[in-house]
């Protein structure tokens, strides 16, 4: 039962963001929520400890949006993440929280997109950006992006921010904005650089922490012991024996990544890789694929998950063992959410018990490592994923929206609504996932027919 004191309701928000959390179903207030909301909206600075799936965008993003000048069409908040893909998550739910704000304008600002869309974009005056840290000091260094009036500067995900070397660039972009600004800070771990980083930029900040391990019951959590020659054997009878409809494998190296994706898929299981070196558009499918249940496995490394957003894992598996347990536990804690059950497999290598020991000792649980029988055997029919995603070769450039695409499949009513899945449309494409029994169906729908009125190239990703 919902308690008054965890009401958005009892927070003093404009009434306009009170009516788009009504409408976003946000009632209770998440730990992080109700711990940091109350100090960032008496405008203090916040140090927050927080994994992915918390709540935290909303908490930072309920909090600009609560002071922003919408009459003022200048630059007011800044949100630095360390990836395209958190980026553009990040800014989706800030769009969502200021759906009865009218005119809030928000603007994402990372690599891997033309230079030149974004300096239009610039020029209609955003009120929010959220974006990468070396693109914004590439436009600060360019004159294209004035900071000097922020607010609020939002640094999420800070500790992979610094793991991935963006420490100067960071400070770089600090010395442009006002020195007055609102610094909030979160983090999935609590390295001693965070502590650094906070005293170097923050006021006296409020410290929020939520308790990253997850309540008994909700993550069954096995170590196997095996070796390196073992390794992949092992984690073929893993999910032969276990046949989860989703999970993610997490590797230490991006060419692990790619090798074991790669065994993956040749040993006929459905499964993508996702780290650094895979081009943009790549790892866009991957994730969609996988955001989409059209792929049952993603192989990716710790940076390249960062953004990921799913709700419903089935599994989290560390072929390679985290080289911290706050990694750790960040790793685990993307199954076993909404209440739901998940199990959180790793494989242990002969020189890696310390860090089981380690993971122990920051659980304040004893942890077994058992051995795994990897003699070959009769495994279950692999796991088939239930969508395929379909690619669409227009996008909100196009003035593409996700209901033009749901008329297109429907309007001969082949298809039923029902049968069409998660529907993503970014700037120049469009993803929409339908029932793999539907799919050639969906396929020459759209081949064939107009979205809108006009013809676009569809293809099935595979």
């Amino acid at each position: 039962m919902t308690t008054s004191e965890q009401q958005f309701s009892t927070l003093a928000l404009r009434p306009e963001l009170l009516a788009s959390v009504k409408t976003l179903d946000y009632t209770e207030m998440t730990p992080v929520q109700s711990s940091a909301l109350p100090v960032i909206l008496d405008n203090k600075d916040v140090l927050a400890q927080a994994k992915t799936g918390s709540g935290k965008t909303a908490a930072f993003g309920i909090g600009l949006l609560n002071k922003l000048d919408i009459q003022n069409y200048q630059i007011q908040a800044l949100v630095l993440c360390p990836t395209r893909e958190l980026s553009d998550q990040v800014a989706a739910e800030i769009r969502r929280l200021a759906s009865a704000l009218p005119n809030t304008k928000v603007l994402t600002l990372c690599g891997g997109k033309p230079m030149h869309a974004q300096l239009v974009s610039l020029k209609r005056n955003s009120h929010v950006i959220v974006g990468t840290p070396g693109r914004i000091l590439k436009h600060i260094e360019k004159g294209t992006l004035n900071l000097a009036d922020i607010q609020t500067l939002v640094l999420d995900e800070a500790d992979r921010m610094l793991d991935m070397g963006f420490h100067d660039d960071i400070m770089k972009i600090l010395g442009h904005t006002n020195k007055k600004r609102q610094t909030l800070l979160f983090s999935a771990t609590y390295p001693d650089e965070i502590q650094q980083v906070s005293k170097a930029i923050q006021q006296s900040p409020f410290e929020v922490r939520v308790e990253t391990a997850h309540t008994e019951g909700q993550i069954s959590q096995v170590f196997y012991n095996t070796t390196e020659d073992d390794k992949r054997q092992a984690l073929f009878s893993v999910l032969n024996s276990h046949q989860f409809e989703s999970c993610i494998v997490f590797c230490s190296r991006k060419i692990h990544c790619h090798e074991l994706a790669k065994a993956l898929i040749d040993a006929g299981y459905s499964a993508k890789p996702l780290h650094g070196d895979l081009e943009q558009h790549e790892r866009d499918e991957s994730m969609i694929q996988f955001a989409n249940n059209s792929t049952s496995i993603l192989v990716a490394t710790d940076v390249a998950a960062r953004g990921l957003d799913i709700n419903e894992l089935s599994a989290v598996i560390n072929f390679d063992m985290a080289n911290d347990a706050e990694t750790h536990v960040h790793r685990i804690g993307r199954t076993g959410r909404a209440g739901k059950e998940g199990v959180a497999i790793s494989f242990v290598l002969p020189k890696e018990d310390y860090r089981v020991d380690q993971i122990s000792e920051y659980l304040g649980t004893e942890v077994t490592v058992r051995d795994l029988d990897i003699s070959p055997r009769r495994s279950g029919n692999k796991v088939v994923p239930a969508t395929i995603t379909l690619h669409i070769s227009a996008g909100k450039k196009d003035k593409i929206r996700p209901g033009d695409v749901v008329g297109a499949l429907t309007a001969e009513g082949e298809l039923s609504k029902e049968q069409i899945g998660k529907i993503t449309v970014l700037q120049k494409q469009a993803y929409v996932a339908v029932n793999r029994s539907m799919a050639d169906s969906a396929l020459d729908i759209l081949s064939h027919g107009k979205i809108k009125g006009r013809r676009f190239k569809v293809r099935a990703l595979r």
